[in-house]
């Protein structure tokens, strides 16, 4: 039997850390050792370096993310539930009138565009609501 195995079962007889080390021949500070790693079940503590290269691989993957999104084709805010507004507008026949077109993109985004106020957004859908409003009124 190892000696790191006969620690851990003196150990679990609750005999103290010199008696076993007397018992094993091991040293004090290799006693403690294993039973320290007893308690945590084992596991050491990864290095500065592996704790670093890991934190690395994280943020790495975050920009393989970040790299896939696409801000002038296909927006995440464009697409929310599903479907890009682009072809929302072109089904609806809104591709017509710019007006009506931003009012519905406006809407259709408030909320779901990031560091964007959604506020702004419906603020930007009543500006073009009411310039539609007022050509209507002069035709």
């Amino acid at each position: 039997m190892s000696k790191a195995k006969q620690i851990i079962k003196l150990t679990e007889q609750g005999l103290k850390p010199k008696e076993i080390a007397k018992r094993t021949g091991a040293k004090i500070s290799y006693v403690y050792f294993v039973r320290k790693r007893v308690k945590k079940g084992g596991k050491k503590k990864p290095s500065k370096i592996v704790e670093q290269v890991t934190e690395m691989k994280s943020l790495l993957d975050a920009l393989d993310l970040i790299k896939d999104i696409d801000p002038v084709n296909n927006p995440p805010h464009y697409t929310a539930g599903g479907i890009d507004f682009i072809d929302f507008a072109e089904a609806k026949g809104l591709t017509e009138n710019a007006y009506l077109f931003n009012v519905v993109k406006y809407v259709v985004r408030a909320g779901k565009k990031a560091d964007v106020d959604p506020v702004q957004d419906l603020e930007k859908a009543e500006y073009y609501l009411k310039r539609e409003i007022a050509r209507r009124k002069r035709a």
